[in-house]
């Protein structure tokens, strides 16, 4: 990032609303290393605690809120310069946790004169969509911007990083199974690394005059199908099973089984792709860089390997 977006936010204080998660924690980093001071809001501050150890002596805050609870989001935003929502599920009432989360940081924030509002949204987002998480998040972003018009909403497509739920699940899959059977495997990504999402967010922390009013959706360098995706896993942990893509007739009634691999609700997600739209302003209009996913999946994957970090010392005393 560069200096003068780093610097934009430095002594300021920033609420992370859902600080605590896996984005989250990459923002709050972010943010510390910039010289922020940061309040962690989330309706269990200890399990965010791990973060204390990355700030200086004061620098970080934690404090209890629940974006279904406004008084709380009050609270947790007070007398703060800059307010971001980093909340989503793909579990419970997400009319309540999207929408009406959303339009309580963004009214508290207005209410309290915060100086600064992102929003993290996410690519697909739309209002008039058959997928609940979809639709939601869209009327998420219109609630928004009702309520605080000069917010930055960011838009990620899927997000990738050592803690993801995405390729990590596939990477354990893949790492086990002789046969993986793939869903939607022409359905297309544009993965981007959880630490160039923080530094949008930053960024746009850092210069609202700029950033703000705007949506800008994040991608990565690269568009990848499902499969793809999952033949780079492969050949980053050393292995080489066979993929089995499926019919869209199995997945749907895979979807319909409960406990099955993924909900209905997911699986009406995959039915578009998760891909930065053709003229849309993203990372490299905010002087940003992308990360390939290349640069640094294999530092975390290693540990899917047969042999773990062993297998690096194998491979290069061949070498």
């Amino acid at each position: 990032m560069t200096p003068s977006l780093m610097t934009g936010v430095n002594n300021k204080l920033v609420t992370l609303i859902g600080g605590g998660g896996f984005l989250g924690r990459y923002v709050a980093q972010a943010l510390l290393q910039a010289g922020a001071r940061v309040r962690i809001a989330q309706r269990d501050p200890r399990r965010a605690f791990f973060l204390k150890p990355l700030g200086g002596l004061g620098q970080t805050q934690f404090v209890a809120a629940d974006v279904t609870r406004p008084d709380t989001i009050a609270r947790a935003v007070e007398h703060a310069d800059g307010v971001v929502n980093l909340v989503g599920s793909f579990a419970g009432n997400l009319q309540r946790i999207h929408v009406d989360g959303a339009r309580a940081v963004a009214e508290a924030a207005t209410r309290m004169g915060i100086g600064a509002l992102v929003h993290v949204s996410a690519i697909g987002a739309d209002a008039e969509s058959a997928s609940n998480y979809a639709r939601t998040k869209g009327e998420a972003e219109t609630a928004v911007r009702n309520a605080y018009v000069n917010a930055t909403i960011l838009r990620p497509s899927t997000v990738f990083g050592r803690e993801d739920q995405f390729i990590n699940r596939f990477a354990g899959m893949i790492a086990k199974l002789p046969v993986v059977p793939v869903l939607r495997a022409q359905a297309r990504f544009q993965p981007v690394y959880v630490g160039d999402v923080a530094n949008a967010v930053v960024a746009s922390l850092g210069d609202p005059t700029r950033f703000g009013g705007d949506t800008f959706e994040l991608g990565g360098p690269e568009v990848l199908t499902m499969l793809e995706i999952q033949q780079r896993i492969a050949a980053h942990i050393g292995r080489n099973p066979t993929f089995l893509p499926l019919p869209d007739a199995v997945g749907g009634l895979l979807a319909s089984v409960p406990g099955g691999p993924l909900t209905g609700d997911q699986w009406k997600l995959l039915q578009r792709d998760s891909v930065v739209s053709a003229g849309s302003e993203g990372l490299t209009a905010m002087g940003l860089a992308r990360t390939p996913f290349d640069a640094v999946a294999p530092g975390w994957l290693v540990r899917y390997r047969k042999a773990g970090r062993f297998s690096l010392l194998s491979d290069a005393a061949k070498g």
